[in-house]
């Protein structure tokens, strides 16, 4: 890290990282988000006591920034009512350090986000039993928002690979063409993200030798619970079905492929052929 380009502050807390860690406990509930594509990923922990974070600890995987905006936002926190800290943005972590470099607002500053989703969990576990929910969500097979965003960040199906330049995408895995599609995009970002419920990928051997080989990064034993976002496509929520486990990734664009019927097949495939 260079002082030219990063506060005291930020240096401080990087160097010196507050709250690092981790909490054990029923009144303790953890936020995680991240984007495995740059590499960063971040979790809070929060112990609440009367409606109020009692403790906090973070554990994050990043850069320098992302160590210390979530050193920051612990200290920011610590103590405040849920109602308080739900309200604590990016913008005021980065305020506290006395600023951020314009890249690393969006890529490392996830701290806020993590601390958010730490709330929302715990208000959920309030509710409901998070197993007897996940075994829902499973029974129904629908991903939450689907509907909501289509045409503003979802696709079912693909007409240009062109629109998806430099943009983070995930694409769902429908079978081989999700899969060919996924591929393709490499050429138009080096962020592409396919998500499958299996344990290796599902494809010829031919194939499969293609997937190893590219930049497309592989989530598997994975599935998309609900995309969110404003007005358009912003994060997804995956549930990591090996781990039981629950975070949220920042995408721009999903593409969840709908059932194909034999004319569609040959369209995708003269779509293929052509990039």
């Amino acid at each position: 890290m260079k002082s030219t380009h990063y506060s005291e502050k930020v240096l401080d807390h990087f160097r010196h990282p507050r709250n690092t860690g981790t909490l054990k406990g029923e009144d303790v509930a953890r936020g995680r988000v991240g984007n495995p594509v740059c590499g960063d990923l971040m979790e809070i922990y929060i112990k609440v006591r009367d409606e109020r974070i009692q403790d906090i600890k973070f554990k994050t995987f990043g850069c320098g920034s992302a160590v210390a905006t979530a050193s920051m936002v612990t200290e920011l926190a610590k103590g405040k009512s849920l109602v308080e800290a739900s309200r604590i943005t990016r913008q005021d972590v980065a305020s506290e350090l006395d600023g951020l470099p314009p890249v690393k607002m969006h890529c490392s500053n996830l701290a806020a986000d993590a601390l958010h989703d730490a709330i929302n969990n715990h208000l959920n576990k309030e509710k409901r039993k998070s197993q007897s929910v996940k075994k829902v969500r499973c029974q129904k097979r629908t991903i939450i928002g689907e509907k909501e965003f289509l045409n503003k960040g979802v696709y079912h199906k693909i007409d240009n690979l062109l629109v998806f330049k430099d943009k983070r995408v995930l694409v769902l895995d429908k079978g081989e063409t999700s899969l060919e599609i996924a591929l393709k995009l490499t050429k138009q970002t080096g962020r592409v993200v396919f998500v499958t419920s299996s344990k290796d990928i599902a494809a010829s051997v031919t194939l499969r030798a293609k997937a190893r080989q590219s930049d497309v990064k592989f989530l598997y034993q994975s599935e998309v619970l609900e995309v969110r976002g404003t007005d358009e496509v912003e994060r997804v929520l995956i549930h990591d079905l090996d781990e039981d486990e629950e975070y949220e990734l920042f995408v721009d664009s999903v593409i969840i492929l709908q059932g194909e019927r034999h004319s569609s097949k040959k369209k995708s495939a003269r779509l293929l052929n052509n990039y």
